[in-house]
């Protein structure tokens, strides 16, 4: 599915001239919705688009959040801008030949530097949208990421920074660099998503929805606006940047939050519960009887919830922005939510046991799914 969505990312240069930049429209406001600890949705009391997505009952969607959509939007110009400079700049290699040594021809070197990032999707069961986000996932969650420290976060920060100006360290960085210079990507969301691998590193336990929210939003959705700078949206939408970045954030946290329901076993064998700890509290359970692992009533109800919460911010996300984007990414997105979605639906015909038990989606339903999602993106239904 990433496959698709990232083609144009690092995988490649074609069809650059045919995308529509971000662009900022007022017509459309978006309402947002509220949700309730149980999940179930009410009227609005709000119509500031950008004022909040409510995400509990009475607690606004972090003000961090709000500040973020704002200084992305207000960027747009600017990155616009920046690209068109970066593309008269040349590549500073003087980084990459002292770690590396001069041996790749500077007439292949782009080729070379794409095509390693095509080797990491080849290998990888489940790719990210990005080589930098697989490299990035490895350093701390691969077989040597017991070792990483904060220096090497830091240090891989440093690289990035680099990469955008031009100054590439590996052949990966070159890819990287390559696209930077071609689409208006905002370095913050780079950081963003850097600084959720620190958090990774320290922090176990969510005390409430806001916290793993937040967390969320940085392991997850930071990659969705990524993909939205750089997929851009269509000509013809008549959506607010506004709507198109909280639609790419909302899709984040849905998509993120059920990776963690089909995934609390694994997580827990590794001393990590990414449920909210107050919710836990409030129907009866605690870290003991996530770590036990035992499916009970309580259980049961508990993630009947919390499933409810992911799939209203799929469909949120998803109906607020993929038909506004460009035309030839929009069924990659409606697979991969309604994918998302069908994992959610596999996790309730397992009775909830998401502890030992793999949650498995068949070629079939995949295969009809992909067929569904295609249907969606031509506006069919």
């Amino acid at each position: 599915m990433s496959l698709i969505m990232c083609r144009k990312l690092e995988l490649g240069e074609a069809q650059i001239k045919t995308r529509q930049p971000m662009k900022q429209n007022s017509d459309s406001v978006y309402q947002p919705r509220r949700f309730n600890l149980s999940c179930k949705s009410v009227q609005t009391t709000t119509t500031a688009a950008v004022a909040g997505f409510r995400i509990l009952d009475g607690t606004e969607n972090p003000t961090f959040i709000k500040e973020r959509v704002e200084k992305l939007v207000s960027n747009q110009r600017a990155l616009l801008a920046d690209v068109e400079l970066k593309k008269q700049r040349p590549l500073d290699l003087t980084l990459l030949d002292q770690f590396h040594g001069n041996y790749i021809p500077k007439s292949d070197l782009l080729k070379v530097a794409y095509d390693h990032c095509r080797e990491i999707f080849v290998k990888d069961e489940e790719p990210l949208f990005f080589a930098w986000g697989r490299r990035l996932d490895e350093l701390v969650d691969g077989i040597n990421g017991s070792h990483a420290t904060n220096d090497v976060v830091d240090r891989w920060e440093q690289t990035t920074l680099d990469a955008f100006q031009g100054r590439p360290w590996t052949i990966y960085d070159v890819a990287l660099s390559d696209t930077v210079s071609k689409f208006p990507l905002e370095i913050q969301l780079f950081k963003d998503i850097i600084e959720g691998v620190r958090s990774d590193m320290t922090k176990k336990r969510f005390q409430n929805f806001n916290e793993l929210y937040l967390y969320n939003y940085h392991i997850s959705s930071a990659f969705f606006l990524l993909v939205a700078q750089a997929m851009g949206i269509s000509a013809e939408s008549k959506a607010s940047l506004e709507n198109v970045y909280h639609g790419m954030i909302t899709i984040g946290v849905g998509f993120s939050l059920m990776d963690q329901l089909r995934d609390v076993g694994p997580d827990a064998r590794m001393g990590r519960i990414y449920l909210p700890q107050d919710e836990l509290l409030a129907a009866g359970l605690s870290d003991d009887d996530v770590f036990r692992g035992k499916v009970t009533d309580k259980w049961r109800k508990f993630m009947k919830g919390q499933i409810e919460r992911a799939r209203m911010l799929l469909d949120e996300g998803s109906s607020l922005v993929i038909q506004e984007m460009n035309a030839d990414v929009r069924w990659a997105f409606w697979a991969l939510t309604i994918i998302a979605k069908e994992i959610l639906y596999v996790i309730e015909a397992n009775d909830y046991e998401t502890f030992t038990r793999k949650t498995h989606v068949g070629k079939p339903k995949i295969l009809l799914n992909l067929l569904l999602a295609y249907a969606k993106s031509l506006g069919l239904f």
